[in-house]
């Protein structure tokens, strides 16, 4: 059974290395925005008809993965 995290993908070739959907042009952050901005799963999937149910859920366990970081450093 697929896990919903390994919908999430990461390519250099694709929006610039941002995580996407199944290594579509469909940034992870950009579904979130329209997730925070009050639009429901069925009208995302209406507007996105390449994109399913689980794409979003697993658009969400990425969010609540990296939330999960314990610390940020600054980087020399």
């Amino acid at each position: 059974m697929e896990k919903l995290i390994d919908r999430i993908t990461i390519n250099p070739q694709v929006c610039h290395g941002k995580p996407t959907v199944r290594g579509l042009r469909y940034p992870v952050e950009s579904l979130l925005e329209l997730l925070a901005s009050g639009m429901t799963n069925e009208e995302i999937l209406g507007d996105y008809p390449d994109l399913e149910n689980n794409d979003l859920l697993a658009v969400l366990e990425y969010a609540s993965k990296l939330i999960q970081v314990k610390g940020i450093y600054k980087v020399a």
